[in-house]
């Protein structure tokens, strides 16, 4: 007998664990959840500073590697994307953010003029956001505390990261208890989706209640294919599972939360994309959408990195005799090391107009830390770095197919600081905390700022600077966007609805009409969150 389900979700990420947990509970729906990759339980993975296992190469990791970029001079560059169920929220750095409310009221702007009007306004979706919280220190108009998203302060604060945090404020920067309060403009302390030194994923807070529930199935290692369409609606999905292509339908909808990369190349794997290239592929077009896979957008970071003058900072505190000390602390007192992400301490602002909406996020990290392939261009050690990240950035890049085959991986050029703005607003950035690092008490640590290079503070050497290690701040987004009915390059309509094709919803960060201004995996939870909603009827 074949498998009935009421609704598919393809891709066990930030979204998709919501959509589907909800979908299951509250919709009392039968939902199969399809995740390519693992199982989410690892100790490493439950552990807030796991990320720094995780990045360097493991099975739960999926590195996208970009087009030649011919503006950063032919340079190639990793996206990593978690490969495990939860996502990127299983792997990450957990810092809790959902940006500003004009992000939101710029979507229901752009969305405004639709024959089937949904508001996205930032009254809209903050009852989501609440929805999902248990935060353990915040509650008020903008936070809840009993959501199944467990939301806390870091657990251990690393000294660099507090001389940090008073360095900036000596810049004039002001003090902030709260990065998702009334302003983000300030520096100091981020939350973190964690708690008592345990890892708060999509999986755990939506999947894991769920595994008794007869109503979700979740199937791991379960790579899709295609999307299986009669007519003009989506039916099923074709997926392979242990070496064998199996095929499945579903009464109700196909859910698509596979991740900003991948969304838009199952949708072009199933006919739906750019009638010329899926033409070059040799695929049939069932629906000519010009925008799938344009509009890739991602917050760029560039590092500053300096040597510290004492044992200060994580430097091998994951390794021999500390790592062992640092598990017994957390294993008898529950502190420590051990309950901090890495990354405690940020800031945002903006450099040309201090009282304007900050420009420049920027994420305080007490080791030496640039990506993978500039990492032999700095010495190791105990240090400090300070990544600059352009909040709101113009660039946009596109991913394409590289064959009809479904297990290629798909041809990504983000173009990170290709617009001249974005490039600009770089180089503000690192040289607004370039003076945080020559400002007391955080002075008196330094030993030598690494990078940029110190000998020569020019525009032009920080646009090599910023060109030679520039990197995603694994945010991609856009890829499938929301947009008005008069808009060529829209994919989706405002109820996140593909256009052309009944039954089909796309519901991860492809759908952003542009990226929020800070971390995205609340805001990929809030869609989740929101499909599960509209799915259902409620909105």
């Amino acid at each position: 007998m074949s498998e009935e389900f009421d609704h598919i979700v393809i891709g066990g990420g930030a979204a998709g664990c919501v959509a589907a947990g909800r979908l299951a509970s509250e919709g009392n729906a039968r939902v199969l959840l399809l995740e390519a990759g693992y199982s989410n339980r690892h100790p490493l993975l439950d552990m807030p500073p796991g990320i720094f296992k995780m990045i360097n190469g493991t099975k739960f990791m999926r590195y996208h590697k970009t087009v030649p970029q011919a503006h950063l001079d032919g340079r190639v560059h990793d996206i990593p994307q978690g490969h495990v169920l939860g996502g990127g929220s299983s792997v990450n750095a957990q810092v809790y953010m959902r940006g500003r409310p004009s992000d939101y009221d710029g979507w229901n702007t752009a969305l405004h003029g639709s024959n089937d009007p949904v508001d996205w306004s930032w009254q809209a979706v903050l009852p989501h956001f609440r929805r999902m919280e248990g935060n353990n220190r915040l509650q008020d108009e903008r936070h809840g505390t009993e959501g199944p998203l467990l939301v806390s302060d870091p657990g251990h604060i690393d000294g660099l990261s507090r001389l940090f945090v008073q360095a900036v404020q000596g810049l004039g920067l002001p003090f902030t208890h709260d990065f998702n309060g009334p302003t983000q403009r300030g520096v100091g302390f981020y939350q973190f989706m964690n708690r008592n030194g345990r890892r708060s994923s999509a999986a755990y807070a939506y999947v894991t209640p769920q595994e008794d529930n007869p109503n979700l199935t979740v199937r791991l290692e379960a790579e899709v294919e295609r999307i299986i369409i009669e007519g003009s609606r989506a039916v099923g999905v074709s997926y392979r599972h242990k070496g064998r292509v199996h095929s499945v339908r579903c009464a109700g909808e196909v859910i698509l939360a596979a991740g900003s990369l991948v969304t838009p190349k199952l949708l072009m794997l199933s006919g739906i994309g750019p009638a010329d290239h899926l033409a070059e592929m040799g695929i049939d077009c069932r629906v000519d959408l010009p925008g799938v896979g344009q509009n890739l957008v991602d917050h760029p970071e560039v590092p500053i990195t300096a040597r510290v003058n004492g044992p200060y900072g994580y430097y091998r505190q994951g390794e021999g005799w500390r790592m062992l000390r640092n598990g017994l602390q957390f294993k008898l007192f529950g502190t420590g090391p051990v309950t901090s992400a890495g990354v405690e301490a940020g800031a945002f602002v903006n450099p040309c107009d201090p009282d304007g909406e900050p420009t420049i996020q920027a994420f305080c990290v007490p080791i030496v830390y640039v990506d993978r392939d500039t990492r032999d261009l700095v010495e190791d050690g105990h240090g400090l770095t300070v990544t600059t990240v352009v909040v709101k950035p113009k660039s946009r890049g596109e991913v394409r197919l590289a064959s009809a085959d479904p297990s290629a991986m798909p041809l990504v050029s983000p173009n990170l600081l290709k617009a001249p703005e974005d490039m600009a607003e770089m180089i503000r950035g690192q040289r607004y905390f370039l003076r945080a690092f020559a400002q007391s008490p955080l002075a008196e640590r330094i030993d030598r700022v690494m990078l940029p290079a110190p000998d020569d503070d020019s525009d032009a050497a920080l646009r090599r600077h910023c060109k030679r290690f520039v990197k995603t701040n694994y945010h991609p987004a856009g890829t499938a966007r929301m947009g008005r009915d008069t808009d060529p390059m829209a994919v989706l309509d405002p109820r996140l609805r593909v256009r052309g094709i009944e039954g089909l919803r796309v519901c991860d960060l492809s759908a952003m009409p542009d990226i929020n201004a800070g971390n995205t995996q609340a805001p990929a939870m809030m869609l989740g969150d929101r499909c599960a909603d509209m799915v259902m009827g409620i909105t």
